[in-house]
Parts: C-alpha cells; sequence; structure tokens
C-alpha cells in the first residue's frame, strides 16, 4: 500500500475506534420557539431544498469521509446507495490520490459511488493546499472520474500543520479557488475539515464566486486529534503535543453557520451534526443544509439499509422540528423565532454579527 492509502485507512480506524470528537458546537445554545398552534398538516411539509441547482429530496448531506484505499470501496459503494435511494447528497473524500496514484483499486474506491448512484448529487473533493498547483484540467479530471454535480474543495491546514507529511504552504489558496469558481464545470463548495470559517473569510470566498460555504465547525470529529493519535503511533512526541493542545481549536459550528450566513446565501453546517434537529437549528441559523460524517461510518460499514434506516431518522427528526414551529418549507424554517443563549450568544455579541438569513433573538445574561 502507498503512503497514501496507509493514512486513509489510518483516519478511519482512528475515527471509529478513538475519542477524536470534541462536543463543543453551540447546539445547545440554540432554542427554537414552539409554535403550539403550527396550522400545517404535518405530512404535507416539504422538506426539498436546492442546492447548487440541483434539487434533493431532504437538506442533508453525507458529508465527504473517505475514498482513496482498496478498503474504502465498501464504504463508499453504501453510502452512494444510500444517497440515490433518499435523494440527500453525497460528498467524496479528497481524490487526490485517485490523480496522483496508478492503482484501479484506488480509482475504484472512487468511481464507485456513481456507479451506486446514476441520479444522486455527488460533490468531489480536493484539497486547496493541492489546488493551488493543479491547473483546471487537472481538477476536471476529478470531475469527470464521478461525474460530480460540484466540487469541493477543502480548507484543512490546521491538520497540515500536525501531519507529518502535510503541506504548511497556505499561499496562493484564495486566488486558485477564485480561478475554479471563474473556469471550472461545475459549482465550487468550500469547506473546512472541522474548525470553522468566519465571516471575514466566508466574505472573501462569496467576493471570488463560490458557490456554497460548508463551515464544517468546530464540536464533531478533531483532525488535529486524528493525527495526534497517528503522531503517537509513531512516537512522534512533538506533533502529537501540537495535535493534542489544538483539539479544541476552531469556531464553534452554530457560531460558524451565523457568521458564514451573514455573507453567503448558500451555507452548510457541519461538524458536530448528530441529529435531525441540529440540522433544524442549523438552517434556523440561515444554512440551506446540514452535513454529517463519523454518525455514518458504522452504518456505512455494515450495510446500505443501515444507512437508510439514520438517514430516515434524520429525515424524521428534521420534519418534526419543522412542524412544531409552523414551517411548512425549508425557507419558512429559516425564518422561524430562534433563541441563543449562553456562550454563543456572548460570541456573536463580541463579533457584532447580524444576518438577514436567520431571525434569531440572543439572549441577555441574567443582571
Amino acid at each position: 500500500m502507498s503512503e497514501t492509502e496507509d493514512r486513509k485507512d489510518d483516519h478511519i480506524r482512528i475515527i471509529r475506534d478513538e475519542d477524536v470528537e470534541e462536543g463543543t458546537t453551540g447546539f445547545a445554545d440554540v432554542q427554537l420557539v414552539h409554535e403550539a398552534l403550527p396550522e400545517v398538516h404535518r405530512e404535507q411539509i416539504d422538506l426539498s431544498v436546492d442546492l447548487c441547482g440541483k434539487e434533493i429530496s431532504a437538506p442533508i448531506i453525507l458529508d465527504s469521509m473517505t475514498g482513496g484505499s482498496e478498503n474504502t470501496i465498501k464504504i463508499n459503494r453504501r453510502l452512494a446507495a444510500a444517497a440515490e435511494e433518499c435523494n440527500v447528497a453525497m460528498g467524496l473524500g479528497s481524490q487526490r490520490a485517485a490523480l496522483e496514484l496508478d492503482d484501479p483499486d484506488v480509482l475504484e474506491s472512487y468511481t464507485v459511488v456513481r456507479d451506486a448512484a446514476p441520479n444522486a448529487f455527488i460533490f468531489g473533493n480536493l484539497g486547496a493546499a493541492q489546488v493551488i498547483s493543479y491547473d483546471t484540467e487537472t481538477v476536471e479530471e476529478a470531475v469527470e472520474m464521478i461525474d460530480a454535480d460540484a466540487m469541493a474543495v477543502h480548507l484543512n491546514f490546521l491538520q497540515e500543520a500536525v501531519q507529518p507529511e502535510g503541506d504548511v504552504d497556505a499561499r496562493g489558496c484564495l486566488a486558485a479557488i477564485e480561478r475554479l469558481a471563474d473556469s471550472l464545470s461545475v459549482p465550487i463548495i468550500v469547506k473546512e475539515t472541522g474548525n470553522g470559517i468566519s465571516a471575514e473569510t466566508a466574505a472573501q470566498l462569496s467576493d471570488a464566486g463560490v458557490d456554497a460555504i460548508n463551515v464544517a465547525g468546530r464540536g464533531g470529529t478533531t483532525w488535529s486529534g486524528v493525527e495526534a493519535y497517528r503522531a503517537a503511533a509513531v512516537d512522534d512526541k512533538q506533533r502529537h503535543r501540537v495535535g493534542t493542545l489544538y483539539r479544541k481549536w476552531g469556531i464553534p459550528t452554530a457560531a460558524s453557520t451565523i457568521e458564514a450566513a451573514s455573507e453567503h446565501d448558500c451555507v452548510i453546517a457541519s461538524g458536530g451534526v448528530r441529529s435531525g434537529l441540529d440540522i433544524a437549528k442549523s438552517i434556523a441559523l440561515g444554512a440551506q443544509a446540514g452535513g454529517l460524517a463519523k454518525p455514518l461510518l458504522k452504518p456505512a460499514s455494515d450495510s446500505v439499509d443501515a444507512l437508510v434506516d439514520k438517514i430516515e431518522n434524520l429525515t424524521a427528526e428534521l420534519r418534526t422540528a419543522m412542524f412544531v414551529t409552523g414551517s411548512l418549507t425549508v425557507s419558512e424554517l429559516q425564518q422561524t423565532d430562534t433563541v441563543i443563549l449562553g456562550r454563543t450568544a456572548q460570541y456573536i455579541k463580541q463579533r457584532q454579527l447580524d444576518s438577514d438569513a436567520g431571525s434569531y433573538r440572543l439572549a441577555s445574561p441574567p443582571q
């Protein structure tokens, strides 16, 4: 196996078996105001949304997880089949391995997705550190590889800083993203990987012409923590220390959703999203959809049916939140009354953020 394949398998094993979650999303501070007279029929609630020009049946994204080794073929096939059956979106892990390695098994770990999901919304994925050096034609190869509906560019520089083989030259990323937004044949999604996106960065990305921003905030899988485990396995004490120190680094997902929605009209909330209620709260804060990855790893290791059950549970939870807020559509849920409490309210006040994308009030601390 190549170094890249080893790393991909390490990531899956560590996320599955080790403690690599930081549960500080801020969703506990977000309170949707109950509507005792919703005046809607629960079964008539419309969960469908338009994502980058394609309609999906619910604002749920099976977020970028894996690919790049023989062992990930089954996982991606099952994720794609579930996305197809439920008509939700799915993202791939980084396709760098398929572009740079001449290995049919590695390639199949990506191409299997479109084979299993001929109609689903599928987006590809490359790292910002790589697209700096890739020309548009190379990125188009990644698009064509899976007949992608969109391409994600992921920002993971904290992870790169801890990773022994990490790429820590971040110069030129914004220009590369702007070039792709202008020239690529499909929409561009820019996503973080567990540390969130600020309003200032969202404004830069909006000016660069990206079609969607996935905040991937703090509160779910900490990739700094994942790399700390890898460093410990090879007795790299310095990288283990740095990775552990920065486990809690970043903007919590709830706050990052508000930040990004203040600057862009298509925001995806991910990072510690664990329920349909979390997705509902994200939408009330201005998001268009919610994404999750780690909670899907176990069902994806079991069967397509297990994944479909998970998605249907998320959908039922989201539909219930919409029912008890009187929201007939996702657009109405974006405007539902919401109160933000605690540390998240303090954060938003300090940041002086105001978004037209959501309808929230900040709770004042007791005097």
